[in-house]
């Protein structure tokens, strides 16, 4: 699925924006933290509904036999813990053009290492609101060049067609031009875990965003693509290097994308991914214990739940034998296939019985496709399909859009004192740089 074509406004770009004068009175920042954070590794499950946590929180248990991690932090109130209300904003530029100083550039300015990991592109909207000032979130390929002259310590993530002069419009190989720059430029796995981590370091692993966790999972092509976790612990390892320490931004971008596309295997493996690298940062925390971790969402998406049935139980239970997505399904069928084989598909990913008639309707949607059309997601059946897998899996959807709730946050470490029960998003911010006592114009 292609994340544009369902993508809208909302994103942490404000978390870039530089703060009001004064806080309100719920907040404690403004206060300085009992301890300063030497380091700070900021986590975002993007679009992460509060019943994406809650099923993926019960999918580990069923399957795994052990709570998710961040509901073990919960579970042994071992964080603060707060409602954030959300908004959101361009890419740190005012209504009325005015630009502010994106929080990234503050703290690499003050000396510490600063870098960004993601499952989606790395020039998309959650890294580049950390990192850059931009007029147009979508302007990637400018983004791309703006992360060369600012010379981070570590990028990682997706976004290939950003980067090779195949891809760009201005026809700029920006991968040479990174390693004409002194970077380590890397595009696999392998490569990223052999790199020394003396020099900055550009990771590019695949177009768009990184494969779905379910599906690298159970296809051997994409054994090569590193996982959120190995991300995150190698860019952990490369930037705590750094004597005066480092802030780094870590996004599980794709479950978003599965919100969009009311993908349930998708959505509930690619938060399980999320929280296996909040277990790698946690475990450095723990050892470390200079190091704040901040645990959120920029906003929910699509409000998935599990409902009650009598067979809500066996239902939910099936998505533990799941080894493709829905995206997978859909997007290796065109309107040649027949309704066998479209039921057979569906067997072989998810292991449940599509009716006849019910293969039939879906692949109605593909004879009104070009073959180009095939690959736009809002041409394809993906609201009518999760519509049929609820009698089979008893997880429904609220939309296929963002939300409005207020979300999940939640802070471990130095610093996590200045928390109170609910904050504004922005003021992370200002939390972000009182934490570590940076000092900042």
């Amino acid at each position: 699925m292609k994340r544009k074509d369902f993508f809208k406004t909302s994103s942490l770009a404000f978390l870039g924006t530089s703060l009001i004068s004064q806080m309100p009175a719920y907040s404690r920042v403004g206060q300085k933290p009992a301890r300063t954070a030497k380091n700070i590794i900021f986590l975002v499950s993007d679009g992460m509904s509060n019943g994406t946590l809650s099923m993926a929180d019960l999918l580990m248990q069923r399957k795994l036999g052990k709570r998710s991690t961040w509901l073990t932090l919960y579970d042994e109130q071992m964080v603060s813990r707060a409602l954030m209300d959300t908004a959101s904003a361009n890419l740190n530029v005012n209504l009325d053009g005015s630009e502010n100083k994106p929080i990234l550039q503050k703290i690499k300015d003050a000396g510490k290492a600063v870098g960004c990991v993601t499952t989606v592109p790395v020039t998309h909207a959650t890294p580049a609101g950390f990192c850059v000032t931009s007029k147009k979130r979508d302007d990637q390929a400018e983004i791309a060049l703006k992360y060369l002259s600012l010379r981070f310590d570590v990028m990682m993530g997706g976004g290939m067609e950003y980067f090779v002069k195949a891809k760009r419009t201005d026809k700029q190989d920006v991968l040479k031009l990174f390693k004409e720059k002194g970077f380590d430029v890397v595009l696999d796995k392998k490569a990223m875990q052999e790199t020394a981590g003396n020099k900055p370091i550009l990771g590019v692993f695949h177009e768009g965003g990184l494969p779905f966790a379910l599906d690298a999972a159970h296809q051997p092509d994409k054994a090569n693509v590193p996982s959120l976790a190995e991300m995150t612990r190698k860019a952990i390892s490369v930037l705590s290097g750094n004597k005066k320490g480092f802030v780094m931004q870590v996004e599980g971008g794709k479950v978003d994308w599965a919100a969009h596309a009311n993908d349930c295997g998708a959505l509930l493996y690619d938060q399980i991914a999320f929280d296996e690298e909040l277990k790698v940062a946690l475990d450095f925390a723990q050892k470390d214990k200079e190091t704040l971790v901040i645990i959120t969402t920029d906003h929910g998406n699509a409000n998935p739940g599990l409902f009650y049935g009598s067979k809500a139980n066996s239902n939910f239970d099936t998505i533990i034998k799941y080894r493709f997505t829905n995206e997978w399904i859909l997007n290796g069928i065109n309107h040649q296939t027949s309704a066998s084989v479209l039921r057979d598909r569906v067997m072989e990913a998810q292991g449940w019985a599509l009716k006849d008639e019910e293969a039939r309707e879906l692949l109605t949607y593909y004879a009104r496709l070009s073959d180009e059309g095939l690959y736009n997601p809002r041409h394809l059946p993906f609201k009518r399909f999760a519509q049929i897998q609820e009698k089979h899996t008893s997880v429904g959807w609220g939309s296929m859009d963002h939300s409005g709730d207020y979300v999940e946050l939640a802070l471990y470490g130095p610093g996590s004192e200045l928390l109170k029960p609910f904050i504004k998003n922005y003021e992370l911010h200002q939390l972000m740089l009182e934490a570590t006592a940076t000092k900042h114009q």
